[in-house]
């Protein structure tokens, strides 16, 4: 049986696609430990500062959250049609509460 993980692993690994698009490169930045996936731009071969996040989920206990999409096809889509329900998706991005938000709050 594939793990929450591995499928959210396989989407966002998607995203870097053959690892070049118009002007930049993609990376896939996949942490197994910590259950984070992202892809990220960079400028090349010219860095004009345009470099950043294209898409970045993990896993919290038994749902999705995925804290940045600023593809044109959304992770939540292909995360649907993979199975996964909706009420196990969290979009952090679009502002719906995080299930571990006490550890991102600042002190003081």
């Amino acid at each position: 049986m594939v793990t929450l993980a591995e499928i959210v692993r396989e989407e966002v690994t998607k995203y870097a696609g053959g690892g070049r698009g118009a002007n930049i490169i993609l990376f896939p930045l996949l942490d197994d430990v910590h259950q984070t996936y992202a892809v990220n731009a960079v400028d090349y071969p010219t860095r004009n500062d345009v470099a950043g996040v294209v898409v970045l989920a993990r896993i919290v206990g038994d749902k999705v959250v995925i804290e940045e999409d600023t593809t044109d096809k959304k992770l939540v889509d292909a995360l649907l049609q993979r199975g996964i329900p909706r009420d196990k998706i969290v979009l952090a991005y679009a502002g719906e509460p995080i299930p571990d938000a006490e550890q991102f709050e600042l002190d003081g």
